[in-house]
């Protein structure tokens, strides 16, 4: 049980609330938890929401209000009328959101877009803004060549982000960049949607599972180059991969090819598949914290990861809950995974170092270090 001290009305800024993606499973968990903690009020702001469902609960308490700026309208021009509509569709959030915050005084005020840091900074009078990494330092740009238009770009990016009054983090990894640019930086980790069924993974079942959307960022080429190694040396088992896109035809290509790889559609039920499989994989380029490997870990099955800048070395401790590999490593990385499929008492242990491993990432944990940060921040 939290104790608070204090009121607190926290807002929630974002375009749009309709995607099931980790940002908007995290963010409702959060709120959701928030609202539940007596004296405090939860406000989701969107300007693009529309008539998009919202994809995962909220609770009843956590309020939500669109502005209806329709920001996506930009998009239906070119050059310099397309500049001068983004324009105005900025003036109008901001009369919005001042009105907003003179009507309703919130003590916090939450974003995770730099571009939405740099209008509300120009409009939040003296409430304090928290800023989410839910990317890394470098993102959107770790993978896009640096033209002159990108660097420009990052430049405006950054220095949005130099104005606002906190940075949180997930990683001390990526908390170490963002203070190159603002020294306010906390770590605070996800909090992970945990298996609290108290049934785990037995790690019999020959099933391998990757979970991840079809997007470059998450490696489908490396996946392609170790399945190809490992499915020769163990064809008795099979790969299911799970992720938006994974199940469409256009997606195929980057499916890695054998008689055993499954592709599915994402699932709400994801736990479940972790329960019915024995090893979880991840191969990104890079992945900010990666809600996949504890969520898979409270299940019970160990974990074997590209040790990628910045989630995959602050979640799993190599050779205990999972192993981590040397970035791109494709030969290294089937040779751990081939040895946790043929040896069956090295990864049932590894699975149970695993579910002890996730309990850092649980609400109970997560929630009072918002707290702390909220009270350190209207002092």
């Amino acid at each position: 049980m939290i104790t608070i001290f204090s009121d607190m009305k926290v807002v929630y800024v974002n375009r749009i609330f309709a995607v099931w993606g980790g940002l908007e499973r995290v963010w409702a968990d959060k709120m959701n938890a928030l609202a539940e903690i007596p004296g405090y009020e939860v406000c989701l702001v969107t300007t693009d929401q529309g008539n998009h469902k919202i994809p995962y609960a909220l609770n009843e308490k956590v309020q939500h209000i669109d502005l209806g700026i329709r920001f996506t309208q930009q998009y239906q021009y070119k050059g310099l009328r397309r500049y001068w509509i983004y324009r105005k569709l900025v003036k109008l959030f901001r009369d919005k959101m001042k009105v907003f915050l003179e009507a309703e005084r919130p003590d916090i005020l939450i974003t995770n877009a730099s571009e939405f840091a740099d209008f509300v900074v120009e409009c939040k009078g003296d409430i304090p803004l928290v800023v989410e990494s839910h990317g890394t330092f470098d993102r959107p740009f770790h993978m896009q060549e640096m033209t002159l238009y990108n660097r420009i770009k990052r430049y405006f990016h950054n220095r949005a982000l130099s104005k606002v009054d906190r940075i949180v983090a997930l990683t001390h990894g990526d908390a170490e960049q963002w203070r190159t640019i603002n020294p306010n930086v906390s770590v605070i980790p996800n909090i992970v949607t945990m298996n609290d069924t108290n049934v785990f993974s037995d790690c019999e079942a020959k099933r391998v599972i990757f979970v991840g959307r079809m997007d470059s960022q998450k490696g489908y080429q490396y996946l392609n180059a170790i399945w190809c190694i490992v499915e020769k040396r163990h064809p008795d088992w099979r790969l299911d991969i799970y992720g938006e896109g994974a199940d469409l035809p256009e997606n195929h290509n980057m499916i890695p090819q054998g008689k055993n790889v499954y592709p599915h559609p994402q699932t709400l039920d994801i736990l479940d598949k972790y329960k019915e499989s024995s090893i979880l994989v991840l191969t990104s380029v890079y992945e900010p914290f990666g809600l996949v490997m504890p969520e898979a870990m409270s299940c019970g099955i160990p974990v074997v990861a590209f040790d990628c800048p910045y989630g995959p070395s602050n979640i799993i401790t190599n050779g205990k809950n999972g192993f981590l590999i040397d970035c791109y490593d494709v030969e290294a990385f089937a040779n751990h995974l081939c040895l946790l499929m043929e040896n069956k008492t090295l990864r049932k242990e590894m699975g149970q170092n695993a579910i002890l491993s996730a309990q850092r990432y649980t609400k109970d944990k997560i929630i009072p270090q918002w707290i702390n940060l909220f009270e350190s921040l209207i002092v």
